[in-house]
């Protein structure tokens, strides 16, 4: 290695502030924020900024290079020095960074500055063409709608490709024309010191065209505001917010570019009787004393249709009945919930005189004590827990 190299320049890692064992990522991001802090365009008139940049910018051709890394961390600067174990001299020789760390290096600066960063190559245009914008729509469904599926249909307000000029934005019959600032290329190219640097055109925003006659509907949008109708398909067994999508249903994209998406966002409406847990429905019942006490047969109406329950005699209040797949269908699967009905024992809040004697001759004949009953320790911790 020779002394000489060594003490005239700065070790290419030092410069970067990073390691000597940096992966690519690590280097690559340590350039970017150097690049950054030191381009000329952000320090005009500044020859120390722009020394430290081509420095930066050496630094990383070389070390972003397997090969010429190698070389490196064998012989240090010598390795590209006139007559060094590397081959090919110094990574600036013959006006570019070689290989093909050109193309890093553009990525890098378009990443950076918006633009192409060229060492004498052609630049390339931008594009205006523009994805289209998604769009919500709030649908609101009864609770039997979204229990069994339902089919509707919702008009939207969207921008559309204009039918006039076919999304060109010109008039009919006119076509956008050759941008003259730039030349039709999309970029403006200018010299700065050692770099030469392509900007995007500031008069065509880089497509390289310009329209000159503007569509009269659109007025050179290249989309309209339309109303369109959807029908939406509402499967069985949707839940609250569950999102639909339509793809490409959203707004038009701009310049050709491609449509949006359509999300259906659903509403579902509560339900006067029946409450909802998953695929399971749940309901109340209330029935009389003597109907506990004696048995019954209760009759419920169901999503489906009326169906009925056989309550055995000395039923207490908070029983539950499970009538399986009776509940909301499995969405996009086979098979149903079930229909979850609880007993509840109503104690009548008046009564007539012959009700009143009745009840008394009843409790004369049925002897309760009155005194706490010991709880179970899984009712214990149910308490503890509600």
């Amino acid at each position: 290695m020779s002394a000489t190299a060594d003490v005239t320049k700065i070790d290419y890692y030092e410069l970067l502030t990073v390691s000597r064992d940096a992966s690519d990522q690590e280097l690559k991001t340590a350039y970017r924020k150097l690049a950054m802090q030191y381009h000329p365009d952000r320090n005009p008139n500044n020859p120390e900024a722009e020394e430290k940049f081509k420095a930066c910018s050496e630094a990383y051709s070389i070390l972003s290079d397997a090969e010429k890394r190698a070389a490196y961390d064998r012989y240090g600067h010598a390795a590209f020095s006139n007559g060094g174990p590397a081959a090919g001299g110094s990574p600036f020789s013959g006006g570019g960074f070689g290989g093909g760390n050109a193309q890093d290096l553009g990525d890098i600066f378009g990443d950076l500055f918006g633009e192409m960063f060229n060492m004498g190559g052609g630049g390339r245009k931008a594009s205006r063409v523009q994805r289209g914008r998604d769009l919500r729509y709030d649908l609101t469904l009864e609770f039997e709608e979204a229990v069994f599926g339902k089919e509707k249909e919702i008009t939207i307000r969207r921008l559309e490709t204009c039918t006039d000029c076919k999304g060109t934005g010109a008039a009919r019959g006119k076509t956008p024309v050759t941008c003259t600032q730039c030349g039709g290329r999309g970029q403006q190219r200018f010299q700065q010191g050692f770099f030469s640097v392509a900007r995007t055109c500031s008069v065509c925003g880089g497509t390289g065209t310009l329209i000159v006659d503007p569509c009269v509907t659109c007025k050179g949008q290249t989309v309209v505001q339309q109303s369109h109708s959807i029908l939406v398909k509402v499967p069985a067994g949707v839940e609250q917010d569950t999102r639909i999508r339509y793809q490409g249903e959203g707004e038009a994209g701009k310049f050709a570019g491609p449509a949006g998406d359509l999300y259906v966002v659903l509403n579902v409406k509560a339900h006067k009787f029946f409450d909802r847990d998953g695929d399971d429905l749940h309901c109340v019942i209330p029935i009389s004393f003597p109907q506990a006490a004696l048995g019954t047969e209760v009759d419920i109406q169901t999503l489906e249709g009326p169906a009925s329950i056989k309550v055995p005699e000395g039923t207490q209040s908070g029983k539950e009945f499970k009538l399986r797949g009776k509940g909301v269908p499995h969405l996009n699967e086979h098979g149903k919930g079930d229909l979850i009905v609880e007993i509840r024992v109503q104690t009548p809040a008046k009564l007539n005189k012959q009700q009143r004697e009745l009840l008394k001759q009843l409790s004369e004949t049925m002897v309760v004590e009155n005194t706490p009953h010991s709880r179970g320790l899984f009712e214990k911790v149910k308490d503890i827990f509600s």
